[in-house]
């Protein structure tokens, strides 16, 4: 991936933060590894890597000109490599409820490409709703069928809010015993073979909808860390404004009209 060597090579790194980079293929393995052996440093500038296919080959072709079961070719020999180096390998499934190309997916084949990336050795398979078409329901069907094949407990949610529904879906995704939910601070992301889609849920709306609910969040201040919603809307907003864009997190929009009428209201 154009620039991840001038990125990790020159960002601060924390203990027990695992920095996983994204390789789509032999080169960008053969590139991690060549980077990392000339690059020595405590902690690694890297540890883990994240790998991906789809759940159709409409979206496959036009992510990696692949089928699926092509990229499962390709991938099986860059997981092995990758946990023979010492690597952590974490697997992930585009499109796993509905597809912009093909439509509403095979949640089938949903469950046999996540036993298939399981078998390779990741520790965790991320679930993608990439086009942020999933509701809760079709969200449950999906997570019920995988977990036939594969435990809850190795499953993470992945939802784009393109209709305003990821929270609901990360709800869903928690009572169904997943608790790893990727986020993404300001809502950030997105992807450019899924016409419309709108970038992964937000940080910042994750955190304010748990913090009333029975589920602790590692690390924040509704859990025992000391994680602050605050100051995670101030990173969101920064972030945004380098980026030229405003954030789209609609806690981290109230949060700061919030302020900046108390910060008015004290002049």
């Amino acid at each position: 991936m154009g620039g991840t060597a001038d990125v990790i090579s020159k960002m601060e790194r924390l203990p027990g933060v695992h920095y996983a980079v994204l390789i789509p293929n032999q080169r960008g393995l053969d590139n991690l590894f060549s980077l990392l052996d000339s690059t020595p440093a405590t902690p690694p500038i890297s540890d883990e890597i994240s790998i991906f296919t789809a759940a159709t080959d409409a979206f496959a072709r036009a992510n990696t000109n692949s089928t699926v079961d092509e990229s499962l070719a390709r991938l099986e020999p860059v997981a092995r490599q990758a946990l023979d180096k010492g690597l952590r390998v974490r697997g992930y499934v585009s499109v796993a409820v509905a597809c912009p190309y093909s439509g509403k997916v095979d949640f089938k084949r949903v469950r046999e490409v996540s036993k298939a990336l399981m078998d390779m050795g990741c520790y965790e398979v991320s679930l993608g709703d990439t086009v942020g078409q999933g509701t809760p329901e079709t969200v449950s069907e999906m997570i019920s069928e995988v977990t036939k094949s594969v435990p809850v407990e190795k499953l993470a949610g992945h939802f784009h809010d393109t209709f305003g529904t990821a929270v609901a879906n990360v709800f869903t995704a928690l009572s169904h015993g997943i608790r790893t939910i990727d986020a993404a601070v300001g809502g950030l992301g997105g992807c450019p073979y899924s016409p419309g889609a709108t970038g992964n849920v937000a940080t910042e709306d994750v955190l304010y909808a748990l913090k009333d609910s029975h589920y602790k969040v590692a690390g924040s201040q509704y859990g025992n860390g000391t994680l602050d919603l605050d100051k995670m809307v101030e990173i969101g907003w920064w972030i945004s404004e380098q980026l030229g864009r405003e954030s789209v997190s609609r806690a981290g929009r109230a949060i700061r009209a919030r302020k900046m009428r108390e910060a008015t209201a004290s002049t």
